[in-house]
C-alpha cells in the first residue's frame, strides 16, 4: 500500500507491494433456513422488489405540486397508487426508483394532464379511492401496480403523456 509523502519512510527500506494471501477462501453461497435461493418468489400481493426502494417518497413529496387532481381524489391515495405503480417500473429495470418511474404512473392515470378524458377521472376517482391508508388497503394498492401492463411501464414519460388523452384503457391495463 502507498503511503502519504510527508509520512517518514527510512530510504532503506524495501518498497511495499500487494501480495496475494496464502490460501483463498471458497466462495460464499446462501445456505442457512430463510435465504431466498434462486430468484424473489412472485406472486399475489407479494410486491415487486428491488433496490433503495424508500426513495419513492422523497420522488413523491416533490411530485405534489405537479398533479392535478380532480373534484373528489385524494393526494395521499393518488400519489400512493402510483408510487406502488412506479416501484414496478423500476424493478423491471432492475434499479432503484427515479423520477421518470413516477412520471409514467402519474401520465398513465392522466394526473400531469390539464383536461384528462372524463370516463378515465371517473375510473381512477373510484380505483384510488382510500388507498393512501396502506394498513386497510394495501390489497388494492397491489391491484392497481398489478394492473398496469409492461409494455406501459416500458415506455417514456412523454409517449404516455401525449397518449393518454385517446389511449388511456390500454395504457392503464383497464378493462370496461
Amino acid at each position: 500500500m502507498s503511503a502519504p509523502r510527508f509520512s517518514p519512510v527510512p530510504p532503506v527500506e524495501p518498497v511495499r507491494y500487494y501480495e496475494s494471501p496464502d490460501s483463498v477462501p471458497e466462495s460464499w453461497s446462501p445456505g442457512r433456513p430463510g435465504e431466498i435461493q434462486g430468484r424473489q418468489p412472485e406472486g399475489e400481493r407479494l410486491g415487486y422488489q428491488g433496490p433503495d426502494q424508500g426513495y419513492i417518497i422523497g420522488l413523491a413529496k416533490r411530485a405534489r405540486a405537479r398533479v392535478r387532481l380532480a373534484a373528489g381524489e385524494d393526494m395521499d391515495d393518488v400519489l400512493r397508487g402510483c408510487s406502488l405503480i412506479a416501484l414496478r417500473r423500476a424493478s423491471l429495470f432492475g434499479r432503484a426508483p427515479v423520477v421518470h418511474d413516477l412520471n409514467v404512473a402519474l401520465g398513465m392515470w392522466g394526473y400531469l394532464s390539464d383536461a384528462p378524458p372524463a370516463d378515465l377521472v371517473a375510473v381512477r376517482r373510484e380505483l384510488f379511492v382510500g388507498v393512501g391508508n396502506a394498513a386497510h388497503h394495501y390489497k388494492e394498492g397491489r391491484a392497481i401496480a398489478d394492473m398496469a401492463p409492461n409494455e406501459t411501464l416500458r415506455m417514456s414519460p412523454s409517449d404516455v403523456v401525449t397518449q393518454v388523452s385517446t389511449q388511456w384503457r390500454s395504457l392503464t391495463g383497464f378493462a370496461a
